[in-house]
């Protein structure tokens, strides 16, 4: 599969038209990680975004010291690390490869700059982020409620 068709198939970058595309495929590598790798740590600075292309990734919440709990996944076509495009680019979540996985890696201050200095571009990835955080929260109130429901 080809950059803009990844791109296309991602929730954040949905609304581009081909031309739009192209201007973020620009800003794309491709990157592998190998199962149990950390593809980015909560509460640390992030300075890159994913798409994954193929693969599965845990996103897991640290919730003390000695405590962690993978509370979602995430597979071909979902992004992670959008953190690192918005202020104050720290990640909300540690993600970990569970199984080999390739993704489209970007620099989330250049996909930060492209969405200032090209609005049209900048509102409708800013609208995709949205969509995929809604989303996230939403499966996050599903498993809570399932917690809760089972007491």
């Amino acid at each position: 599969m080809n950059t803009i068709e990844i791109l296309r198939k991602c929730d954040v970058f949905h609304g581009l038209n081909d031309e739009q595309l192209q201007v973020v495929a620009k800003l794309c590598t491709p990157e592998v990680f190998e199962p149990g790798e950390i593809i980015c740590k909560q509460d640390v600075r992030g300075d890159k975004a994913y798409i994954i292309e193929d693969g599965l990734v845990g996103i897991i919440l640290e919730v003390g010291p000695l405590s962690q709990r993978q509370v979602q996944s995430a597979s071909a076509s979902d992004v992670i690390g959008w953190s690192a495009m918005i202020e104050p680019y720290t990640c909300t979540a540690t993600a970990k490869a569970i199984e080999k996985t390739r993704v489209l890696a970007f620099n989330g201050e250049e996909a930060h700059n492209l969405c200032l200095t090209t609005p049209e571009i900048g509102c409708r990835i800013s609208r995709g982020i949205a969509r995929v955080v809604a989303a996230r929260l939403r499966h996050a109130y599903t498993q809570l409620l399932g917690v809760y429901s089972q007491d």
